[in-house]
């Protein structure tokens, strides 16, 4: 196996993302190694929020929450997934699990930013996010979570079985037209270039195809047991807890209500369906989610 490191030269004017380059090093496991990029903005003393994002994106997807969340106060950390953006990428889809993926993100955690910090994520983010939530519900003083879950097994739906097996078996995995696809607005020319950005050829993608694989969607799988477990700290977590979610995802955008309904701190917040809003909601509707974040943090006495 190779793992891959990211060519500048395919990053090179991207729109609306003039932030700086953050790396960090990561143990892969099996004795590889890798270094995982991150943005950090705002001022380092300022209450931190994570921007996770998911499949098959990276942190280009929060270049329009951020400048909202800097200027409302919030140092702004926005990690690349092992296998995405500018993130080092081993090439062989069945080196990556659900269990490293959580282990690759709490390296990150730990070393950049270990202090209580607010937490935003959609699709895998979420996936990833909420069980370090119910892991470690001390180490996030609010939530707001987009177009994902926590899944424990069940009975996989007919869309999510056909997503799964595009991202597999599909001959043209072309990242940036499938992200424009599920958003509501559409993509200008550069923006979906620099979704491509990160995937110059097959290898490259091999994180992405692996991803939708280990969603835990069928009983038998693998994170379904440790998603049970993180279950019980989710659901008891009383700090403030948002869902925005996409009418127009037609995966995710009818899961909300479910989702708040098993956590404490979700009782009595402005959950919403946002219209006009796909899957990639930080796209179609980055001001609506940028202003909850700042209206958990001030319930939660995170920020003035």
């Amino acid at each position: 196996m190779k793992v891959l490191s990211y060519d500048p030269s395919r990053f090179a004017d991207l729109p609306d993302y003039p932030f700086q380059e953050n790396w960090i090093d990561v143990d892969l496991g099996d004795g590889y190694s890798g270094r995982m990029h991150y943005l950090d903005e705002g001022p380092e003393n300022a209450p931190p929020v994570l921007l996770f994002h998911g499949e098959p994106s990276w942190s280009f997807l929060y270049r329009k929450m951020i400048p909202v969340l800097v200027e409302a106060g919030f140092r702004c950390l926005a990690p690349d997934l092992i296998g995405f953006g500018k993130s080092d990428k081993p090439d062989d889809p069945a080196f990556y699990s659900y269990t490293r993926h959580v282990d690759w993100l709490s390296q990150w955690r730990e070393k950049v930013v270990p202090e209580p910090a607010a937490l935003f994520c959609q699709d895998w983010g979420g996936l990833l996010g909420l069980r370090m939530v119910g892991m470690r519900p001390d180490k996030f003083s609010c939530v707001v979570a987009s177009n994902t879950f926590l899944p424990t097994g069940g009975t996989p739906s007919p869309a999510f079985l056909a997503w799964r097996e595009f991202a597999k078996s599909s001959p043209e995995f072309a990242i940036g037209a499938l992200i424009d696809r599920a958003t509501f607005t559409d993509r200008s020319v550069g923006e979906i270039a620099a979704y491509d950005a990160p995937f110059p050829d097959e290898p490259s993608k091999a994180g992405a195809r692996a991803f939708p694989q280990l969603v835990p969607a069928s009983d038998d799988m693998d994170g379904v047991s440790e998603n049970k477990q993180a279950w019980i700290g989710l659901s008891t977590y009383d700090k403030p807890f948002l869902t925005l979610f996409g009418k127009d995802d037609p995966v995710l955008g009818s899961a909300g209500p479910a989702l708040a309904s098993r956590i404490a701190g979700a009782d009595g917040q402005p959950h919403d369906v946002l219209e006009g809003c796909g899957h990639f909601s930080q796209e179609d509707r980055p001001l609506e989610l940028a202003r909850g974040v700042v209206e958990m943090a001030k319930k939660a006495g995170f920020v003035p």
